[in-house]
């Protein structure tokens, strides 16, 4: 039988942005495979009233369906010897299903999140339909990113553009923590253009074409 949880859908975030609760999640991974590739870490801090609360974040490793491919390395740093004895995916689908139950996911670059917790989830027989927050729609909305056919703002590029600190970049909880920083600092930016509720945030990112990618 299909285990079911509820994801915070688009009819429920109609409420000011600073009243919703968001789940800003990162990954890292073994490669940019999105069929083949698979999670091997995360880490995710919850947003509520328009603050970080670093007392509900969660970071984990995960011990990888496939091997960590050498370019990834060079990026994240984990190895092999790092996750042999972590827990498997599901665990962390576990830990991310409960996390994001009754959020918003905030993601920089969502899509890639997006198509790694999907396929995850649903190898675990869960539906993962969430709302999506993608803070690289919301740097292109406020024009700090170029709208660019093929190019995503780097986060710490847009954490230093932002004049906001970057967390331990390439980290799973540490990009989370940036990420978290950036999408408050647009969404009061945004807000100020008029687009102050969670549901004006969303449609932003649905909107933007490269949340609908892999």
């Amino acid at each position: 039988m299909r285990a079911h949880r509820r994801f915070r859908r688009l009819d429920t975030v109609s409420c000011p942005w600073r009243d919703a609760e968001f789940a800003v999640v990162d990954l890292e991974t073994t490669g940019l495979d999105l069929v083949r590739d698979t999670i091997v870490s995360y880490g995710a801090v919850v947003v509520r009233h328009g603050r970080i609360v670093m007392a509900e974040s969660v970071y984990g490793l995960v011990h990888p369906e496939c091997d960590i491919r050498p370019e990834a390395v060079a990026v994240h740093t984990l190895r092999e010897a790092d996750v042999a004895d972590a827990p498997p995916l599901s665990e962390a689908v576990g830990v991310l299903r409960h996390l994001l139950t009754d959020r918003v996911l905030v993601a920089h670059a969502a899509w890639v999140e997006t198509a790694f917790l999907s396929r995850a989830f649903r190898d675990s027989g869960l539906k993962f339909r969430p709302t999506v927050v993608d803070t690289a729609a919301l740097a292109r909305a406020v024009g700090v990113a170029p709208r660019q056919h093929r190019c995503e703002p780097n986060l710490e590029w847009l954490a230093d553009t932002l004049g906001l600190p970057v967390v331990d970049p390439h980290h799973a909880l540490g990009d989370a923590v940036t990420t978290a920083q950036v999408f408050l600092a647009l969404a009061s930016r945004l807000e100020r253009l008029g687009h102050d509720t969670a549901r004006s945030l969303v449609d932003l990112s649905a909107g933007d074409r490269r949340l609908g990618r892999g």
